[in-house]
């Protein structure tokens, strides 16, 4: 044997030895995330998550960079722009929070011909080479209304609060709200507003459209925009309906403040923020050489009435309820546990 061969098998063994964190496989390896849009709570909070795990994994060793980038508009127009720099900035891995599904596709195609993996989160895109980590977010608009049709059941009308105009989630979470309503015929849907997920733009959004409505028996949502829809009817005088929350803290902080006062109920929903780390783990799995799935689905955060007091008190104050990922957890979810 050579001294060239010995200290490559003794590299081999050292290697085998040591912890995956140590391993040279994704060591060298650079991911970037890509995301459009930072303008509310969650958004912030996937930031704050993304670059705590990120920071700790480059630290050990697993790969050599994590950087964020978020456009100044969440237009599909710049990101498809930023996801180009990347990929002449020499990415391995890109993961992107997409502000359309098909938009930023050519992009993303250009990025895997360069054999980049791509990973897409909560904005997922449709480019085949792609992959996808997303919740349900059409059950989880029809839970909403499963919910209610409990809470309510004589049903009423419904004031329907959307997120950002064309992104996917919006589409998905609206279109199963709108499959719940078929279920449950008792309910109308009476009018329909963008809040954007953030509570400043469904107050006003909310406060625009209430004079034109009829009594409202509950309110759907999609997130960031509950604590808002309730300040926009007690500005009006109207009698506070059944709001459903988006897990944000000032939401849930309102809730319990009701709840006290008068027995409120409701319940939330959302994706966890935390949904960043996951997307990071994949990625590098991907790099790492295992087999992964095209499209991975996770389950939504929700809270009820029961654990809204846990909830609260683990959640940052002007932060969003939440769950980060661990390199474990990535290879549980692979694993479709």
């Amino acid at each position: 044997m050579t001294i060239r061969k010995i200290l490559l098998a003794s590299a081999a063994l050292v290697c085998a030895a040591m912890p995956f964190s140590a391993q040279a496989e994704t060591s060298g390896k650079k991911i970037a995330l890509s995301n459009n849009y930072a303008g509310n709570s969650w958004r912030q909070a996937m930031l704050t998550s993304w670059d705590k795990v990120t920071k700790e994994a480059v630290k050990a060793g697993v790969v050599a960079a994590a950087d964020s980038f978020t456009t100044a508009e969440n237009q599909a127009t710049e990101q498809a722009a930023q996801i180009q720099n990347m990929i002449l900035e020499g990415y391995d891995a890109i993961v992107v929070n997409a502000a359309s599904p098909t938009a930023l596709n050519g992009a993303i195609k250009e990025a895997c011909d360069a054999g980049i993996v791509v990973v897409s989160f909560d904005g997922i895109v449709t480019e085949p080479c792609a992959w996808r980590i997303a919740v349900d977010f059409k059950e989880m608009g029809r839970s909403q209304v499963e919910y209610l049709s409990k809470k309510i059941p004589n049903g009423g009308n419904l004031l329907e609060i959307r997120g950002l105009a064309g992104v996917f989630v919006d589409d998905e979470i609206s279109a199963g709200i709108h499959e719940g309503v078929k279920q449950f015929p008792q309910f109308k849907i009476a009018g329909s507003v963008h809040g954007d997920w953030a509570q400043d733009v469904a107050q006003r959004a909310v406060a625009g459209i209430l004079p034109s409505l009829p009594e409202i028996a509950a309110v759907v949502t999609q997130g960031g925009d509950g604590y808002g829809a309730a300040q926009a009817f007690e500005a009006a005088k109207r009698p506070i309906p059944t709001i459903v929350m988006g897990n944000r803290e000032d939401e849930l902080l309102w809730w319990k403040k009701q709840k006290d006062a008068s027995g409120y109920e409701t319940m939330s929903v959302s994706i966890a923020p935390g949904v960043s780390t996951l997307a990071f783990w994949v990625a590098q799995q991907i790099l790492d050489g295992k087999d992964v799935k095209k499209d991975l689905v996770v389950p939504f955060l929700r809270i009820d009435q029961d654990n809204l007091e846990k909830n609260l008190e683990s959640t940052e104050k002007g932060g969003v309820a939440n769950a980060e990922y661990s390199l474990e957890d990535a290879q549980a979810v692979i694993a479709g546990k």
